[in-house]
């Protein structure tokens, strides 16, 4: 008898880019798990669902699997609006490993997270940038959706806290294809660094346009949401004074990141869809599966939730621990170069 588990990741629209690494890297991990015997015994089978399809298509799609019982959970990297429209339909009935980084506060029973939040994530960076580089006002240019707007209140409150100064914020229409007004504004403001909440191909299209009028010479860029993808189709000359923040880069050097590259390259070859912090969520969600089943007494939800305190366990990200439903895990802060990042220290939640 099959596990058979629905991988949500987007495959069109801007986050479209993050697409082939996370399809590729979930099929690592669903082979590893089996070779360990499945999940009961039962073994591991992945059913790709677009992410980035339209909500009525992505929530149709869902919910036949589930109500034709070809769905026994539910996990990958999607957006927070494509969560908030998963969530109730899978509430109660199957487990749900949401593994993107996130605004943070979700508390829906079987839903379990694996990604960054603000916490430990924005807060701590903002800090080291104004520790480090001496920056301390900032401009915030991010997507209109759930994450950025959920994330900016988070990063005024840090703001406040640590007291810097957040000079502005502007939202775009997610899946903008001009982004000279944005960039404009965000050299008109002021600020000494630009907190980028844009996501994908939006980012790519930023970060072309900003270099374009010279802005990394004017202003500093950073980002809880960049990965090697987008540093690619950026271009070289489009990646100056930009960092970054995230719990894991393909540079990574914990012994966990190193058997991760080894056994992808290894399976899908040199030539394989570059391995980023998107695709190793994706691993991540699995893993946090894994863990649950190992744990629990049975694959009922009310099982699994109750075990989830005890879930621990090194991933390619470091230990990493369940508390309330979500994942704790160690959060590094780099920088861009060219085509890949250097990482420059790990960051420590503030207060």
């Amino acid at each position: 008898m099959q596990f058979r588990v629905g991988l949500v990741i987007p495959q069109q629209g801007p986050a479209g880019i993050f697409g082939p690494s996370c399809e590729a890297v979930a099929e690592l991990a669903v082979a590893e798990i089996n070779e360990r015997g499945g999940l009961h015994a039962r073994e591991v089978t992945l059913d790709v669902i677009d992410g980035g399809a339209s909500d009525a298509d992505i929530a149709r799609d869902v919910a036949r699997r589930l109500d034709s019982r070809c769905l026994d959970a539910v996990t990958g990297w999607h957006t927070s609006a494509v969560r908030n429209l998963l969530s109730p339909i899978v509430k109660d009935r199957i487990p749900y490993i949401y593994t993107s980084l996130y605004e943070g506060g979700e508390r829906t029973p079987g839903l379990f997270c694996t990604g960054e939040t603000p916490r430990i994530q924005i807060a701590p960076a903002l800090s080291w940038l104004r520790d480090q580089l001496g920056i301390r006002s900032w401009c915030l240019v991010g997507d209109d959706y759930i994450w950025p707007r959920g994330s900016a209140v988070a990063a005024r409150a840090y703001c406040r806290e640590l007291q810097l100064d957040l000079k502005s914020e502007i939202y775009v229409p997610y899946g903008s294809d001009d982004f000279r007004a944005p960039v404009r504004q965000a050299l008109d403001s002021g600020a000494q660094g630009v907190l980028m909440l844009l996501v994908g191909h939006d980012a790519v299209l930023f970060n072309r346009e900003f270099a374009r009028v010279g802005g990394h010479d004017r202003m500093a860029r950073f980002s809880p949401l960049m990965e090697e993808n987008m540093l690619l189709a950026s271009g070289s000359g489009s990646t100056q004074s930009l960092y970054v923040a995230a719990a894991y880069f393909s540079s990574l050097a914990t012994a966990g990141a190193i058997d991760l590259m080894d056994g992808y390259v290894g399976r899908f070859g040199p030539v394989a869809p570059p391995l980023n912090e998107m695709a190793e969520s994706c691993y991540e969600g699995l893993l946090t599966l894994e863990a649950l089943f190992q744990r629990a007494a049975s694959a009922e939800l009310g099982d699994l939730m109750a075990s989830s305190a005890a879930v621990g366990f090194d991933s390619p990200r470091g230990p990493v621990n369940m508390r309330d439903g979500h994942l704790d895990q160690r959060v590094y802060i780099a920088e861009a170069s060219c085509f890949d990042f250097e990482i420059l220290d790990s960051l420590h939640p503030v207060g």
